[in-house]
């Protein structure tokens, strides 16, 4: 460690001698409007360059009297700008235009450029779902097995991340994740936001980042919501099995305007399918938001949004491959069609950002309650023949969190100091948890677990970035959490506490070798809490299993009008607990091992045609376990998604689009195998200053295909003994719906 220091002091000081002569170049991006773009990239003529902060602003260290800059954000037209005066800041006014692979530029940074391609990806490919903008993530599946209401399930790196066990998930800074869920460690559950609402999702893979600590080992996702809508809308979209969808957006402070630093608009939605299984899934979703931001003066923006969202449905369950090959049941059928949940999330989220000159200051506090009901059958009449084995898993929940982090930027010479301290507080309430076996989705048989849990985590974290060539950044940072789990027992009337705390370092090194190439390396640890009722009874041992990751790789724009990354990666794991919600069980995991590669293209074909491709290939093993048994269920070997999105120019947009997820093991030998799919989906749209007709159509080619798998042991009511065998539920059939919207 102290080696390592006086290594950063001797070269601070060597660049100090080598560069004194250099000056402040600084300034601001907006929009025509006036609102900061933070995110735009300025680069000066060497095609090095800086990215603006949260308020648009930049600053650069330059050795010429006469700069030119080179001004770029996706979706506005690029800026050449002739600098003769660099004491005088800069007010740079970026003017839309059209969406340009152009726009997405080679920074010594990796987290820029994978932002940057982010909101590249968000503009040329049409929106479906907020669940479905996970697909953006390279490398990401996600597969829905319980009618549309219940959180997706997750595969990434490796992982069969259930529904956010080792993916850290947020919105607008709000946390996502539910610790010691009813259902499940780190259920995710995204329905509540609004896909038109989005503004962009950035996200990174591996344990790499000190601002994510719980669950970020496989990587984060973060999406950020639109502050303000420039047009009204009014959506309606209807399709087959009985689907509508309506949507409403609408600027309450009338048309934006340069003088004016308030915005409050409103979101609502509402969404109902049967569904196309033999049993109508009776779904229904209500979402509602309102977001009020104003910058009160040019250093202080405060953001205040709530937001609210409830669903029922009825679910068909996952079925046995038997009972559809024998003809006892459709592919659509069901074996208990009194499955189904509701479930229900309000929130409040409070945002204060202040310029302090050289420095920002960021607070935010949220509020969230939320509740929970579950009703499941999973192995039918393996262990009660006569009633059945119906499980019903239910919560009520209040979540209270802060977040606040002070960002600074300094120059040590020519050495550019990017500084910041961090602290976050998470505490969950989570009342009257429970695990019921019953009967027709009405009666409780019996109580299998329930209790109260409390479960805190204070986390803090700093960070030092030092630009140690105009070319080359360091990035060193570190994260210490401490958790605390308790757990009043109802059942056995016990009670336990537990407590502990994990340090993860994390180091990121970046060089850009050229305009249009730029390589790095990463190193870190981090991890994922544990459910609370594993903690107690394992009587806090082992309870924060950690991830170690490795990340090399590149960014290269061989031309302007094609972008490619690839990445070597590596991620281990130490043991770990898992309880079992579907059965109130506590699993004992082992030490893994997963490493890959992930390549991502993206390609301006012609001014009006757009290519991306992503791929990954994975082997994930467990290490204590002979060569033979060693695989790791459910986890994914080879994925890819891609397609050709295209922009007329003339109103006409649209995309076809794939995603093949390959054959991979259902068991620790690999004897079952989870047989893998290839769909295709499209979409068309015509657009006109007061309207859009848009038309979707889901599996375009009709296959069959098995969205997500389990290998479950279980009993029909007619079998005298159980059969262990791969379960399913189907994917979706073709599917067809159209939509009309007005702008006003």
């Amino acid at each position: 460690m102290k080696q390592s220091t006086l290594l950063v002091i001797i070269l601070c000081l060597f660049f100090i001698s080598g560069h004194a002569q250099d000056r402040l170049l600084s300034g601001i991006v907006r929009d025509a409007q006036g609102r900061a773009l933070p995110g735009a990239t300025v680069q000066s003529q060497s095609g090095l360059g800086v990215v603006t902060d949260s308020f648009g602003k930049f600053a650069m260290k330059v050795s010429a009297d006469t700069i030119l800059l080179h001004v770029t954000y996706v979706g506005y037209a690029a800026q050449q700008i002739a600098v003769r005066d660099i004491q005088v800041p800069l007010v740079i006014q970026m003017k839309e235009g059209s969406i340009s692979l152009s726009n997405v530029v080679i920074t010594p940074d990796d987290t820029e450029i994978i932002h940057s391609l982010s909101k590249y990806d968000l503009s040329v490919r049409p929106i479906n779902s907020s669940q479905e903008i996970l697909r953006y993530i390279p490398g990401l599946f996600i597969a829905q097995h319980a009618g549309g209401g219940k959180a997706e399930q997750i595969f990434l790196r490796g992982f069969d991340i259930d529904h956010g066990t080792d993916i850290s998930i947020s919105v607008d800074g709000m946390a996502v994740n539910m610790p010691s869920h009813a259902h499940g460690q780190g259920y995710s559950d995204l329905h509540f936001l609004i896909p038109e609402t989005i503004e962009r999702v950035d996200f990174n893979k591996g344990p790499h980042d000190a601002e994510y600590g719980d669950f970020t080992t496989a990587g984060y996702v973060s999406f950020k919501t639109k502050d303000h809508t420039d047009k009204n809308l009014i959506k309606l979209e209807v399709g087959q099995y009985g689907t509508f969808r309506t949507v409403g957006m609408f600027n309450l402070l009338g048309n934006t305007r340069t003088d004016r630093r308030d915005q409050l608009f409103v979101a609502g939605e509402l969404f109902g399918s049967d569904g196309y299984f033999e049993s109508k899934q009776g779904f229904r979703r209500y979402n509602g938001m309102a977001k009020y931001s104003n910058e009160f003066d040019e250093k202080t923006r405060f953001t205040a949004t709530v937001s609210t969202f409830y669903s029922q449905w009825s679910a068909s369950g996952q079925i046995p491959v038997r009972a559809v090959e024998s003809g006892q049941i459709s592919r659509f059928g069901s074996i208990d069609p009194t499955e189904g949940g509701r479930t229900s999330r309000s929130n409040l989220n409070l945002q204060l950002v202040q310029d302090l000159g050289t420095a920002t200051l960021s607070n935010q506090l949220y509020y969230s309650h939320y509740q929970f009901h579950l009703v499941s059958n999973f192995t039918f009449f393996l262990n009660d023949p006569i009633n059945g084995d119906q499980i019903t898993q239910s919560e009520a929940r209040d979540i209270l969190g802060y977040k606040g982090e002070y960002q600074r930027h300094d120059y040590l010479g020519s050495v550019k100091l990017e500084s910041k301290l961090g602290a976050t507080m998470r505490y969950d309430w989570v009342d009257d948890i429970r695990l019921s076996h019953t009967k027709d989705r009405k009666e409780v048989l019996s109580d299998m677990a329930r209790g109260d849990v409390k479960q805190g985590n204070a986390g803090v974290y700093l960070g030092e970035s030092f630009t140690l060539l105009p070319q080359l950044v360091l990035d060193a940072e570190i994260r210490y959490d401490h958790l605390f789990f308790d757990y009043n027992n109802r059942l056995d009337q016990t009670h336990q506490s537990e407590d502990k705390g994990i340090w993860s370092p994390k180091a990121r090194l970046n060089y850009q070798a050229g305009r249009n190439l730029s390589f790095f390396m990463k190193a870190g640890s981090g991890f994922h809490s544990n459910d609370t009722r594993v903690v107690v009874a394992q009587n806090g041992q082992e309870i924060l299993p950690k991830a170690y990751g490795q990340d090399i790789g590149v960014f290269f724009k061989p031309a302007p009008w094609l972008a490619m990354n690839v990445t070597l990666w590596n991620l281990d794991l130490d043991q770990e607990f898992v309880y079992v919600g579907d059965e109130g069980i506590v699993e004992a995991g082992g030490e893994t091992n997963r490493k890959g590669l992930d390549l991502s293209v993206r390609a301006e074909l012609t001014s009006w045609l757009f290519a991306d491709l992503d791929m990954t290939y994975t082997k994930a093993r467990s290490v204590d376990e002979p060569e033979e048994a060693q695989f790791i269920p459910l986890a994914p070997v080879f994925t890819s998604i891609g397609g050709l999105s295209f922009d007329s120019k003339t109103g006409w947009t649209g995309s076809v689009r794939y995603r093949y997820l390959g054959d991979r093991a259902a068991n620790e030998d690999n004897s079952v195998v989870a047989e893998g799919y290839f769909v295709m989906d499209a979409m068309i749209n015509y657009t006109r200053p007061r309207y859009q007709i848009s038309m979707t159509v889901e599996n375009l080619l009709n296959q069959e295909w098995k969205e997500a798998q389990f290998l479950t042991e279980s009993r029909l009511e007619t079998e005298p003994q159980p059969v262990e065998e791969i379960h399913f539920t189907p994917g979706t059939p073709f599917f067809a719906k159209a939509g009309f919207t007005i702008f006003f």
